[in-house]
């Protein structure tokens, strides 16, 4: 049992020290899209359809690849994901036009939707239910802090005056480096290790592709569910892309410190999972929902200050960027959990591929959307008003799971005991 627990977080630590890096691929694109707008004289508004084109491959590749990871497995589909995503992304450094620009990070969209469901397939199938959310929670963090890294890194480059190019090439290698590791270390389930699996109530292995879509399908709750994380998504992505165009925009050269505020949100935003992980097995006993409302109603909170202060103060200003990461991702960590919770861990990794297709498609609709609002209103702050709407709109949404979601877990919970019982 000792060398099962060792094993448990070696494989937690590894699929974590892996995702830790992929966002060096991808959050990458706000930080450049100003100079990049510049050098190849592209409109702002072609800036936010490319943004959107590669939101869009993510979610299309999370419904595809979810699935697959049920198949095939993450040891094969990460490492692979992140080596074409490495191309990609030193393609467009190189880029001299829009056409390029667009179809190569479209793609990269779809490469870097081949990690997140086959990571949570393996972490579900390395530790239990009971556990879940705590696993889960560390594994959010670390993509909250991949996008700290991305962060550190471009503003490390800006501020050395280096080419937007750069933020393309540099960056992701630590990205190659994390998926050789992984593709050495990990295994996709105990049993690859000569220990038992772990066996859960009602579990047996689906007959094909064709049935694992139509569980996820069939189930209300987790589509609900889905389209909250969707909102939930959108408001998330609504800071990644548009705080840096905000902060950028405020002749940042003439006061740097104030480009490091920024740093801050990603921070909240690992923190925010880790603690939301943790919470809703504890102060929530399980109630994931309620701890996503709770989340996402503070979540509005915080833009509706940033909105109406509008504040060039450095202390106020971090204070809010950290609570504002803090809520928005947080919660999304309570999400990850209700994939096998509703459907079975069989279906796990297209239960997240669906859930994931669902948050991305969302952001991917929120960037025009967002991006117009500023064309509107010539102020950047707005964005701030339309994110905490959008917050409030996921609290309601997962709101109306609540009751149908703790009835589906508390008789998992019966089950369980019946068979415990039985045997």
């Amino acid at each position: 049992m000792k060398n099962l627990r060792k094993n448990q977080w070696l494989m937690l630590l590894v699929t974590m020290f892996c995702y830790l890096f992929f966002y060096t691929g991808r959050h990458n694109f706000g930080w450049a899209a100003k100079d990049m707008a510049a050098e190849l004289n592209i409109s702002f508004a072609a800036i936010g359809w490319i943004s959107f084109s590669m939101l869009m491959g993510y979610a299309i590749g999370q419904l595809v690849n979810g699935n697959l990871a049920d198949h095939f497995g993450a040891r094969k589909m990460v490492p692979l994901g992140a080596l074409l995503s490495i191309m990609a992304n030193i393609g467009i450094s190189y880029a001299t036009n829009f056409y390029v620009v667009l179809v190569l990070w479209t793609l990269n969209g779809y490469f870097q939707s081949m990690a997140w469901a086959p990571g949570g397939k393996l972490i579900a199938n390395w530790w239990s239910g009971k556990e879940r959310g705590k696993a889960f929670g560390f594994y959010t963090m670390a993509a909250g802090s991949s996008s700290a890294i991305t962060y550190l890194l471009s503003i490390i480059l800006l501020q050395q005056e280096l080419s937007w190019r750069y933020l393309f090439r540099l960056p992701i290698l630590l990205l190659l480096f994390a998926a050789i590791v992984f593709f050495f270390v990990a295994r996709d389930k105990p049993s690859d290790k000569g220990f038992e699996n772990f066996v859960e109530s009602g579990e047996e292995e689906p007959s094909g592709w064709k049935e694992r879509y139509s569980k996820v399908l069939s189930n209300k709750t987790f589509l609900v569910a889905s389209l909250a994380i969707g909102f939930q998504n959108m408001a998330r992505y609504g800071l990644i892309f548009w705080v840096p165009v905000h902060f950028l925009g405020q002749n940042w050269k003439a006061a740097p410190q104030n480009l490091w505020v920024t740093f801050l949100m990603p921070i909240g935003m690992a923190i925010g999972a880790l603690t939301f992980g943790n919470l809703s097995d504890t102060l929530f006993k399980g109630d994931r929902p309620r701890s996503i409302a709770t989340g996402m109603t503070i979540s509005a909170f915080f833009a509706l200050i940033i909105f109406f202060t509008n504040s060039h103060h450095l202390v106020l200003n971090a204070l809010l960027m950290f609570g504002s990461g803090f809520f928005v991702y947080g919660v999304q960590a309570n999400f990850w959990p209700m994939c096998p919770e509703l459907l079975g861990k069989k279906y796990m990794g297209t239960g997240i591929g669906f859930m994931n297709m669902c948050a991305y498609l969302f952001a991917a609709m929120g960037e025009p959307f967002l991006g117009k609002i500023i064309d509107l209103t010539g102020n950047t702050s707005y964005v701030f008003l339309a994110i905490a709407s959008i917050s409030l709109l996921c609290a309601i949404t997962i709101s109306t799971t609540a009751k149908a979601y703790n009835k589906n877990r508390e008789n998992a919970v019966l089950n369980l005991q019946g068979q415990t019982e039985q045997s």
